[in-house]
């Protein structure tokens, strides 16, 4: 079995929640890994995500950092409500 790692930065402009995870994570910047699976016996390359993690700031540790496991359709809900909170504050400006 092959696996791959993605990995990318995504930004959030406000506060978010993300499903999972109990605490509000700050605006800002944040490391997303996704794990990835070859699917075998295919005449092409295809892939299938097995794990998708988030690198968040630490509770309680001053400049420590934790990977946090999400799920991939609640870290695109957050960035859909993170980008319709920029929308309603663009419309009320």
């Amino acid at each position: 079995m092959t696996i791959r790692s993605r990995r990318e930065t995504i930004t959030f402009k406000h506060p978010v929640h993300i499903r999972g995870i109990a605490r509000a994570l700050p605006a800002g910047a944040y490391e997303v890994v996704t794990d990835e699976e070859m699917i075998e016996g295919l005449s092409f390359a295809s892939w299938r995500r097995i794990a998708t993690m988030i690198n968040v700031p630490s509770e309680g540790v001053q400049g420590a950092t934790e990977m946090l496991s999400i799920g991939s359709v609640d870290l695109a809900d957050a960035q859909a409500a993170d980008a319709q909170s920029e929308e309603a504050r663009a419309v009320h400006d």
